[in-house]
C-alpha cells in the first residue's frame, strides 16, 4: 500500500493543524493532517454550505470522529480524526480507498455524499472487526459472491441479498425458496476434496440441498481474472435498490471485509464449477444421525466419491431439470 502511514512526515503543530495535500486524484482537494494533540486527520475540502446535507446523512463510527467544520470564504471541511494511533495503518487504508471512490464524484455535494456512504460501509469494521481476511477467507468470500451474482441475475437483487447467509455463520451459505446451497472453493493446486466444517452444514430443513464447488485459479493476467475487490464492486454495480445496497454492505462488514487495497490481489479465474444434489446416499455426517455425545464434527469429502450426485448447475438456481425435484 503506497503511503501506508502518511502522517509520519507531518509535524505536530502547537495549535490548529498541519496538512499535506493527497497526491491521488479526487473531485475535491483532500489532505493528510495532524492536530495539536498529534491525532491523525483526513480532510476533505468542500465548496459551499453542506450543513443540511451533513445533518441529514451524518453517521458515527467508533474509532474515528467525523465532523463538518466551517472554514470561511464559502468553504467547509469534512474532518476525519483517528481515535487511536495503533490503528494508523487501517485508517490509512480507509482513507486511500476513500480518495479512490471520490474520483467518482463530480462536485462538493456529491463528494460529501460519497464520503458519508464510504464511512457507512466501513462502520462495522471500524467498530472492532478489523482483522484482515486470511487467504482462505478471501477465496471463500470470492466464491460466495460469484454465486450471488448468478442469483441476482435470476431474481430481484433484494431477494438475492436476503438469501445470502454466509456472513451470518448460518448452516448453509444461501437459502431461498425451499432451496439451501452450501458454497465451497478450491484453489487450482488443491486436491479434489472439500472440508465440511460441522455436522449441520450438509443437513437442511429445506426440501432441496445442494453443494456447489468453485475451483479458483490464481492467474493475475488471465482474461476475466478478478480480485475480491473487483467482484464486490461488480455486485454493488447491480444493486440499484438502496435497501439491497445497505444490506449487502452490512453483510460484507459482518464477514470482516472492507475494500482494503490488500484485496486488489490475488486475481482469480473460475476454472470450473461443480454442483451436487445432497440427498439419498450422499456421503455426509448429520447431527440427527450422530451417536449421543458426539459433536463439533468436521471432515473432508472426496469429490470423486460424489460424482454420481452431480447435477446441472442451473438446477441449483431454480431451473427445472425435468425430474420435478
Amino acid at each position: 500500500m503506497p503511503d501506508a502511514v502518511p502522517w509520519d512526515d507531518i509535524a505536530v503543530p502547537d495549535t490548529d493543524f498541519n496538512v499535506r495535500q493527497v497526491s491521488e486524484k479526487a473531485a475535491v482537494p483532500c489532505f493528510w493532517g495532524r492536530d495539536a494533540s498529534g491525532a491523525c486527520l483526513f480532510i476533505v475540502e468542500l465548496e459551499g454550505n453542506h450543513a443540511v446535507q451533513y445533518r441529514r446523512n451524518a453517521i458515527t463510527a467508533r474509532g474515528i470522529d467525523v465532523d463538518l467544520r466551517g472554514e470561511g470564504r464559502g468553504r467547509q471541511r469534512l474532518v476525519l480524526t483517528l481515535g487511536q494511533q495503533v490503528d494508523r495503518d487501517l485508517f490509512a487504508g480507509f482513507c486511500h480507498t476513500l480518495v479512490s471512490v471520490l474520483e467518482q464524484a463530480t462536485d462538493s455535494a456529491s463528494s460529501l455524499a460519497v464520503a458519508l456512504t464510504h464511512i457507512r460501509r466501513w462502520k462495522n469494521f471500524l467498530s472492532g472487526h478489523n482483522q484482515r481476511l486470511s487467504s482462505e477467507e478471501v477465496r471463500g468470500l470470492f466464491a460466495e459472491l460469484t454465486f450471488l451474482l448468478d442469483l441476482i441475475d435470476r431474481q430481484p437483487a433484494t431477494d438475492a441479498i436476503e438469501a445470502w447467509h454466509g456472513s451470518e455463520r448460518s448452516h448453509q451459505d444461501f437459502v431461498f425458496g425451499n432451496t439451501a446451497v452450501e458454497i465451497k472453493s478450491l484453489s487450482g493446486a488443491e486436491r479434489s476434496t472439500v472440508r465440511v466444517s460441522s455436522e449441520d452444514q450438509l443437513e437442511s430443513l429445506n426440501d432441496r440441498l445442494f453443494l456447489r464447488v468453485y475451483r479458483l485459479s490464481h492467474l493475475e493476467n488471465a482474461k476475466g481474472a478478478r480480485s475480491l475487490n473487483e467482484v464486490v464492486a461488480t455486485v454493488q454495480g447491480k444493486l440499484n435498490d438502496a435497501e439491497a445496497s445497505e444490506a449487502f454492505d452490512r453483510k460484507l462488514a459482518t464477514c470482516g471485509y472492507v475494500p482494503l487495497p490488500d484485496y486488489d490481489t490475488p486475481c482469480f479465474v473460475v476454472s470450473n464449477v461443480h454442483s451436487y444434489r445432497v440427498e439419498g446416499g450422499f456421503p455426509r455426517l448429520m447431527r440427527s444421525q450422530l451417536p449421543p455425545g458426539i459433536a463439533n464434527v468436521s471432515y473432508d469429502i472426496k469429490l470423486e466419491a460424489i460424482a454420481s450426485h452431480e447435477c446441472d448447475g442451473a438446477v441449483v438456481l431454480g431451473v427445472d431439470d425435468g425430474t420435478g425435484r
